[in-house]
């Protein structure tokens, strides 16, 4: 059977001397393994810009029930990024975003929700004319309503402090020390509430947003079974410095 289905292309890999297993996270059916052959060659109808780690795709693939990897027959981008692939800070942050969810998504079955969220922040990625730093943040913070861990509770008064193992915003010491000050906790829930076209009004100093980058990575550890590090980070804090 024929599948027709969005894709953001997560992974690319080497496959013989021409061709390329791509691992993508469909609309229809979660994560997929594709071969594309052919690729590097020079009158290939399927170009290997066409293929480049981030993009949004459309495509028509193969589907055998029980295989893991199968063909695509056709790929045509969804959209066409204008600004990530010339613009060092927005490539940067795109790198991190993709490799986070790569290492946090494990699912291969459909979930619009997930999928639909992933995409648009590409595509706001992209087109937003506003600052971004502190887009990759926030993003951290709307995936984990995904993912199944989002902050609970209120900050505030009552309950200034948040608690990274338990997940939810607390009012006095959590017994140990894996938890957010005031003024942090503070920061994460004023962006998680946040809308990503308001991002730009949330004034952030360079050591505010590090030090939150780390916290937020440190509680996707505590919440997601072997996560990984992440390769991009240094490239990352590098540039958003």
């Amino acid at each position: 059977m024929l599948l027709k289905t969005r894709g953001i292309i997560f992974r690319s890999t080497k496959y013989g001397d021409s061709s390329l297993i791509l691992e993508v996270y469909t609309e229809e059916r979660g994560i997929r393994k594709y071969i594309v052959s052919g690729v590097r060659k020079a009158r290939s109808s399927t170009p290997a810009s066409k293929l480049q780690l981030m993009n949004l795709v459309d495509l028509i693939a193969y589907e055998r029930p029980g295989k893991e990897l199968t063909r695509l027959k056709e790929v045509q981008p969804a959209l066409i990024y204008t600004r990530i692939p010339f613009e060092v800070e927005r490539g940067t942050i795109g790198l991190f975003m993709l490799e986070v969810a790569r290492n946090s998504i494990r699912e291969a079955e459909q979930n619009p929700a997930l999928f639909a969220f992933l995409f648009d922040s590409f595509a706001f990625l992209d087109t937003t004319s506003g600052p971004t730093n502190n887009f990759h943040l926030h993003f951290l913070l709307e995936l984990t309503a995904h993912l199944g861990f989002l902050p609970s509770g209120d900050q505030g008064p009552a309950t200034p402090l948040f608690d990274l193992r338990e997940g939810q915003f607390i009012g006095g010491f959590p017994g140990h020390t894996e938890y957010l000050a005031d003024a942090r906790a503070a920061l994460m829930y004023r962006l998680l509430h946040a809308d990503r076209r308001e991002l730009a009004t949330i004034k952030t100093s360079r050591e505010e947003r590090s030090g939150l980058l780390t916290d937020l990575l440190r509680y996707y550890r505590y919440h997601i079974e072997g996560m990984k590090e992440i390769n991009s980070l240094g490239i990352l804090r590098t540039v958003m410095s």
